[in-house]
């Protein structure tokens, strides 16, 4: 049954509900639509699934472009109801027609609604009784096709088993052919085996099953054994002679003692470590980026010449009276060639295949009706609709001002708590760092929490880190639980005063269940106020699986009802990439968190945060 369908603009003015249906919904499944699928640019699938405690809806929706309508019609998941698709094309066909922009109340179309419903509900059933008049019509002729095959291997047995007697003459012809290859080749590759096993001894000695000379193994394994013989004599001189590397000496330049550069050491055995102080040099986070603004026409142009072929079947004069007159509607065959370019051209930024086409998809049907302007280009509407569509995907939905939420925290005399997450070999500890000294050059006192017991050397590098910074570490070694080591640390944090904890967690591909189990656990317990997703700037499609399984795993392996996802994306190696920024794209679109720090570097002040005009801008270029 049909819970509710609503008619509403794009500017959020519910027009019209049917007030025959009256069911109250549970939730807010239409809310969660606009904020999830219309806003983030997924209105290019063919349905959202909504779940609430109790109920599970299933939302369909269509637009009228030329007018910024929106009609939804919402139904419980469990009943897969046929007509709704047709119903939503007929109240849309009907209601544009009596559309008033002035008019607010439509309570006129009740009835029109009710005639609409009950030709799409009837036309369902038709289609459905025709459906199963059809059915035992495939099923007796599947049945007879199956009785025939019978008949068929039974018959091939029976001759298979008299030629095993007898010998029939077209069976022989028959297996000379699959030995000379002359059938086709499935038979060939499967059957030519067993021919050749059951044929006598002399096939063995053919050019194509010979078997393997001994002799030449036997020689081959005694030139190895000289061969070897020869290297061990030659690692033996070597050992006597303990060759030493020698320095290499300029022309005007004093020889150097060594060669050792690592940190020196004093007399006590202790690392004189350089200390990184914070005012050494001011984070990129706090320095705003400049960006040039060029003219927007080469880009166009580009798009244009991707669209030439389809651009060249029209004649000058009909091009050019279009583009002052204007089209009357766009359609889907007008867009495609714009779209297609823009869809190439995301991939080789290194946006993932399944976002680029999503992202059309979405763009194709928020244009699809609309008339075009005059003197305006398909592909230039094209490409304003997807600028509009990226600046609003990588825009945060909230506020990512940690600086606000770690002040907040400490009113209420608790740290701050950030969890590191993220595959293997990304650079989690190197950018936990960064993050510190950003913190620590705004007067925050800062914690490490030295959470991954499974990598070697994983404690010594974070431990490393805190020493030039100068900042406090809570460790506990290796092999112990990462999550009771977090609490503790907490709890240390909470002793001693400091604003904010800094919890460094293993690496971990999103595969590896019993690892994911453990990060589950850790985030369960301590309740952090911010997960952060550390990925590489480099992956592409990679992108999606990592965030979506990620975020997957912690919500499957979480004991708690409402489980907590990834909050936000830490983005490493940006300096390495050029133009290929997609992934920043990849990963916002599909787990809806905001990139909230960059990586661009190898010091502690490269860290910087995404400008979105940039990266959309780069994304179009």
């Amino acid at each position: 049954m049909l819970e509710q369908l609503l008619i509403f603009t794009r500017g959020g003015l519910i027009l019209w509900t049917c007030k025959e249906l009256g069911n109250a919904l549970k939730g807010s499944p239409i809310d969660t639509l606009i904020r999830s699928c219309l806003l983030e640019e997924r209105s290019g699938a063919a349905s959202y699934n909504y779940d609430a405690p109790g109920a599970s809806y299933t939302l369909k929706w269509t637009f009228h472009n030329e007018l910024g309508l929106v009609f939804v019609a919402v139904y419980q998941r469990i009943l897969h109801l046929l007509y709704v698709d047709d119903l939503l094309a007929l109240v849309r066909r009907e209601f544009s027609e009596i559309y008033d922009p002035k008019r607010t109340v439509y309570n006129d179309f009740d009835e029109t609604f009710r005639q609409l419903r009950m030709e799409a509900e009837a036309r369902a059933e038709e289609l459905k009784k025709s459906k199963q008049m059809v059915k035992p019509v495939n099923n007796s002729k599947k049945q007879g096709q199956a009785q025939k095959a019978g008949s068929d291997k039974g018959n091939k047995k029976r001759e298979g088993s008299s030629a095993a007697g007898g010998g029939d003459d077209n069976d022989e012809g028959k297996g000379r052919k699959l030995e000379n290859g002359n059938s086709n080749g499935k038979n060939f590759e499967i059957d030519k085996p067993r021919m050749t096993a059951a044929v006598n001894g002399k096939e063995n000695t053919s050019s194509n099953f010979s078997a393997f000379d001994v002799s030449k193994l036997q020689k081959r394994t005694k030139g190895g054994k000289k061969t070897d013989t020869v290297v061990n004599k030659g690692s033996k001189v070597d050992l006597k002679k303990k060759v030493t590397k020698k320095n290499r000496v300029w022309d005007d330049a004093h020889p150097e003692t060594k060669l050792d550069f690592t940190d020196p050491v004093d007399g006590n055995g202790n690392e004189k470590m350089e200390v990184v102080p914070a005012s050494q040099g001011e984070s990129m986070m706090d320095v705003e980026e400049i960006i040039s603004s060029d003219s927007e026409g080469e880009e166009d142009d580009n798009v244009q010449k991707d669209s030439k072929p389809e651009a060249t079947k029209k004649g000058w004069f009909s091009s050019m009276f279009q583009s002052i007159a204007g089209k009357a509607n766009l359609e889907k065959g007008d867009l495609e060639p714009a779209l297609k370019a823009l869809k190439d051209r995301l991939m080789t930024k290194n946006v993932a295949e399944e976002i680029a086409e999503k992202l059309c998809e979405s763009v194709a049907a928020s244009l699809e009706g609309k008339k075009l302007a005059s003197f305006t280009r398909v592909s230039s509407t094209v490409q304003a609709a997807m600028e509009e569509a990226l600046v609003r995907i990588l825009t945060p939905r909230r506020s990512i001002d940690i600086l606000r939420d770690v002040h907040a925290a400490k009113e209420q005399r608790k740290p701050y708590v950030v969890v590191f997450v993220g595959v293997n070999g990304v650079g989690k500890s190197t950018n936990l760092a960064k993050v510190a000294y950003w913190l620590l050059q705004h007067n925050v006192s800062v914690m490490m929490a030295a959470c991954d017991t499974f990598r070697s050397g994983a404690v010594e590098q974070l431990r490393t880190h805190a020493r030039r910074l100068q900042i406090p570490i809570f460790e506990k070694g290796y092999e112990k639980d990462p999550a009771i080591v977090a609490k503790e640390a907490i709890q240390e944090a909470t002793r001693n005063g400091s604003d904010v904890v800094l919890v460094d967690t293993a690496g971990r591909m999103q595969d590896n269940e019993p690892l994911m189990r453990a990060l589950s656990k850790l985030i369960y317990l301590n309740n952090p106020d911010l997960v952060l997703f550390v990925g590489e700037a480099l992956v592409g499609n990679d992108a999606v699986d990592q965030l979506s399984k990620f975020n997957q795993k912690l919500a499957d392996l979480s004991t708690s009802s409402t489980p907590r996802l990834i909050d936000g994306i830490l983005l490493t190696k940006f300096d390495t990439i050029d133009d290929k920024v997609g992934a920043a794209l990849s990963m916002v679109y599909i787990s809806g968190a905001p990139v909230m720090f960059v990586g661009c570097g190898q010091s502690y002040t490269d860290l910087k945060k995404l400008n979105v005009k940039s990266i959309v801008k780069t994304l179009l270029k």
